[in-house]
């Protein structure tokens, strides 16, 4: 999962960004409300971890202006406002979590997983495709109930096409996904990582379209 971190603090933000990598996500992180503004419109995020107070521009019209051009990227808003008051008006600004500085990093990290797990329609903390299983909040991958061990990008690759089931992501929103502004990236690097993961888990598991990317088609009497 890509996700925008605007935050000001470099200690906190160092660790944020630190503590959802280990999550297996990709973090980009900006320090003021100007820049997450023309991140969020040149760029495409899972989700949006936002400070209220940014220099430049507060994180409240930041948050205004993204649903205003009617993006709907979810938004958890962190921020030392605690007030009943200013919570009411993050959230009927168009936030979809708050929550108050300071905060402990494993809550955090809950919240992320739950936001994500609402916003793809989930009810259920883990994912499941078949005798696959993959469960976010302990990183674990079994197949046939046995445990198969997967490297951070091939875990954060299958845990975005199980999330996106059904549809095909293309090359480039694959790598903007897994490896964000900072990443250091060989130019088959997506291809080795489904080369790799399909034969762990099976060939058929991913689907190819030529010249447009790649997909885990969802079973026809799937219920989700």
């Amino acid at each position: 999962m890509r996700i925008l971190l605007a935050e000001d603090d470099p200690l906190l933000g160092d660790g944020i960004r630190a503590g959802l990598g280990l999550e297996g996500d990709t973090v980009d992180w900006v320090t003021d409300g100007v820049a997450a503004d023309q991140a969020l419109t040149t760029d495409e995020f899972d989700l949006l971890v936002l400070d209220l107070g940014l220099p430049r521009r507060d994180g409240m019209e930041v948050l205004r202006g993204l649903r205003k051009r009617g993006d709907m990227t979810p938004v958890l808003i962190l921020t030392a406002r605690d007030k009943v008051a200013d919570r009411v008006a993050g959230l009927d600004a168009g936030a979809d979590d708050y929550l108050s500085k300071p905060f402990d990093l494993d809550e955090l990290l809950a919240r992320v997983r739950a936001l994500t797990r609402r916003h793809t329609g989930r009810a259920v903390p883990h994912l499941e495709h078949g005798d696959l299983r993959l469960d976010p909040a302990t990183h674990q991958v079994s197949l046939a109930g046995q445990p198969v061990e997967l490297a951070p990008r091939e875990y954060a690759l299958l845990r975005l096409l199980l999330e996106q089931r059904g549809k095909v992501l293309s090359r480039s929103r694959l790598v903007e996904a897994l490896y964000g502004w900072d990443g250091e990236l060989e130019s088959n690097a997506i291809e080795v990582h489904v080369h790799h993961l399909r034969r762990k888990l099976g060939n058929e598991l991913i689907r190819t379209v030529r010249g447009i990317g790649y997909g885990i088609d969802r079973p026809n009497k799937d219920p989700a």
